[in-house]
């Protein structure tokens, strides 16, 4: 038989696989026999969330020393001191493209994914680590992705490279920046406006029209193997449905199925305290609903034009105040800090069986750059929560002056916690083992 497509019998269960795993299917293992199918009946996913603030930090107080409950923060981490103990500090990842045009533009488009970015106000940047997971873990949930921020993109050019670069860190593909919802609203009804999904389906009918172009291409006594295999997955999915109904299903369920507040009012929040705290509302129920399991926040822009009146700085805005180590400064970036620890304390408040969702998820935070002077030799990065039980917390890890400390490293390592494991992504080709 001369096929088209040459289909092992493991690789056609797998790519089916992709289009049952539901979050809600707790017992996958009646017909996934791999570790991850079987922790998948009793343990919550791994949710991954970045979160970016532009322009980098106060040059002196962005440190940490010391480890577990004796972990010391610089006072621009200081609102993470609760966080401490499920935190990982790490210095000395860089990103090696983004040196080459040292301006906030050229340091920021590629911050994700360490892809080469093109000037000449041209678009090319890479495929992000969000969006590489999202493709994953897409059709798992009725949102693949979720990616907001609270400032305006900016579609201008500044010293040969498109500001896009600087009002964006989640790239679909290396030509497109993924839309960034700035209305609370919108992102609001994104994740909740009913309306029929993948995730309402059944979940046989989901992979109907899959199967049916598969049976074209094998032969019949496969065709019989992959109806049989239909056939279980119908019994198990009915079986499911019948548990649930007598109050018998076992594992992990969403802690909400519905959101637990009100939508919010159209229009962007004036005061950007309250639009920075509703996104970060929103990211949150987003994985305590499992509706999406992906998420960036992007805070501001690099090159940023915000103005904090609410914290009385409003005489500058954010880009010109970097460049220098005022006592503004540093209460900028503290406010900053506290919109991840407010993040943070949500998650950690939500129990998920044996762990809470900050224990189950990865929550990055990052900017392209040190300090305001475009310092991106080495880069601020702090990760938050547990991925499962896979990332130990508490600790400093330091690769300053060390060989292979490429940013993207430290991404192979999120994505190995998700068990996504391409051979390289950007520039690194191994993970970081002390991860």
């Amino acid at each position: 038989m001369n096929n088209k497509h040459q289909f092992s019998r493991r690789r056609m269960l797998r790519g089916i696989g992709a289009g049952i795993a539901l979050p809600w299917l707790e017992s996958l293992p009646v017909w996934g026999d791999t570790p991850a199918a079987k922790r998948a009946a009793s343990e919550a996913p791994v949710r991954l969330a970045v979160l970016f603030s532009g322009n980098g930090f106060h040059s002196k107080e962005w440190w940490a020393k010391g480890e577990g409950a004796a972990m010391e923060l610089g006072q621009v981490l200081a609102p993470l001191h609760e966080h401490r103990q499920k935190m990982l500090f790490v210095r000395g990842l860089f990103n090696a493209e983004a040196l080459k045009g040292n301006i906030h533009s050229s340091q920021t488009g590629n911050l994700l994914s360490g892809a080469p970015l093109a000037s000449g106000g041209e678009i090319r940047s890479g495929t992000s680590i969000d969006q590489l997971l999202a493709q994953r873990y897409g059709a798992s949930t009725k949102v693949a992705s979720l990616v907001v921020g609270c400032e305006k993109s900016n579609p201008s050019v500044h010293k040969n490279y498109s500001m896009l670069y600087s009002s964006h860190i989640s790239w679909s593909s290396p030509t497109t920046p993924t839309p960034l919802e700035i209305y609370p609203s919108l992102a609001f009804d994104r994740l909740f406006k009913e309306e029929g999904g993948k995730a309402d389906r059944s979940v046989l009918d989901a992979v109907l029209s899959d199967a049916a172009a598969l049976r074209r291409d094998i032969s019949s006594g496969d065709q019989r193997k992959l109806d049989e295999y239909l056939e279980s997955v119908r019994d198990v999915e009915q079986r499911i449905a019948n548990a649930g109904k007598r109050g018998e299903l076992q594992g992990w369920r969403p802690t909400l199925d519905k959101p637990s507040t009100p939508r919010p009012a159209d229009g962007i929040p004036q005061d950007i305290a309250e639009h920075m705290r509703l996104m970060a509302d929103i990211l949150v129920l987003g994985f305590q609903t499992d509706t999406t399991r992906i998420a960036t926040l992007k805070l501001n822009n690099d090159h940023s034009s915000l103005r904090f009146p609410n914290l009385g700085v409003d005489y500058m805005i954010h880009h010109l105040l970097s460049h220098s180590d005022t006592p503004d400064w540093l209460k900028v970036n503290q406010f900053f800090l506290q919109q991840v620890a407010y993040i943070a304390k949500k998650l950690d408040g939500i129990q998920e069986g044996p762990r809470t969702l900050l224990d189950n998820s990865m929550l990055l935070f990052c900017s392209s750059m040190l300090t305001g002077n475009h310092e991106a030799r080495q880069l601020p990065v702090v990760l938050l929560g547990g991925a499962g039980g896979r990332i130990k917390g508490g600790r400093v890890i330091d690769y300053s002056g060390k060989p292979d400390r490429q940013m993207c490293r430290l991404f192979l390592s999120m994505m190995d916690k998700m068990e996504v494991r391409p051979p390289s992504f950007g520039d690194a080709t191994r993970p970081l083992d002390e991860v």
